[in-house]
């Protein structure tokens, strides 16, 4: 195989036996052979059906499972998962956090993420906004309103109300890059933020996105969000330097 970089000839690399069991459990649930809710078959009919041994086809299932594809319950037969949106984006929950922790200009462009996605997301929810979700999000303003004095779980109220709007939209995609978007955010500045005197002015502010969007004003909405996302930033700072 030729290297088109520098016109070398590359080698081959035989794949192990279990990731060779890997993709082909991988090609089956893709194909539907193996779908959501069926049970895995048996590790002696692995076997059999692939002519590899146990420790082969038990490391196979372990990368599945690690990989969100199917469930091992001891003491029970191992079932494919549903694949979602949330799924997927788990498997980058780690390295995302590494990447962030090692990189602090990755927190600004986090930032930067979230403003625009978010933004995004409100024009589309005020479209589609219904009194059943409005009236869940009033909810979740007064679940917040009662963690007042208890910074984690006000930010873990924050996070609830802001991915519920996403979830108005209506695209799994979005619902489940602003969970963990928000989530990586949150929890990596949970003993940066200064919350005195500003959580009062949140659920104002997020009173004031609900009205919008009950009324299905995607232009007021738009901006109430821009305002509000403005202002947040302020409740973000940077440890202080020795």
């Amino acid at each position: 195989m030729k290297n088109k970089s520098d016109g070398t000839t590359s080698k081959i690399v035989r794949l192990k036996l279990s990731d060779q069991v890997f993709e082909r459990l991988r090609e089956m649930i893709a194909s539907g052979e193996l779908a959501a809710g069926d049970i895995v078959p048996s590790e002696r009919a692995l076997m059999e059906k692939f002519g590899v041994g146990r420790p082969a086809v038990r490391e196979a299932l372990q990368s599945m499972q690690s990989k969100g594809l199917i469930t091992i319950t001891h003491g029970e037969r191992s079932r494919v998962n549903t694949l979602t949106a949330s799924v997927a984006f788990q498997q980058l929950d780690d390295v995302a956090k590494l990447l962030l922790s090692s990189e602090p200009s990755n927190i600004e462009y986090l930032k930067q993420v979230r403003h625009i996605l978010e933004l995004g997301s409100i024009r589309l929810a005020a479209e589609k906004c219904t009194s059943k979700d409005a009236a869940e999000l009033a909810d979740l303003i007064e679940a917040q309103r009662a963690q007042l004095g208890h910074a984690e779980a006000f930010m873990k109220a924050d996070v609830a109300f802001h991915t519920r709007i996403a979830l108005i939209t209506g695209n799994t995609l979005i619902h489940a890059i602003t969970e963990m978007m928000l989530t990586w955010l949150f929890e990596y500045h949970s003993s940066l933020l200064l919350w005195s005197g500003r959580e009062n002015t949140t659920l104002e502010e997020h009173a004031a996105i609900l009205e919008c969007l009950s009324e299905n004003d995607v232009a007021r909405a738009a901006q109430a969000m821009e305002d509000h996302l403005n202002r947040s930033k302020s409740n973000f700072t940077s440890p202080a330097k020795p």
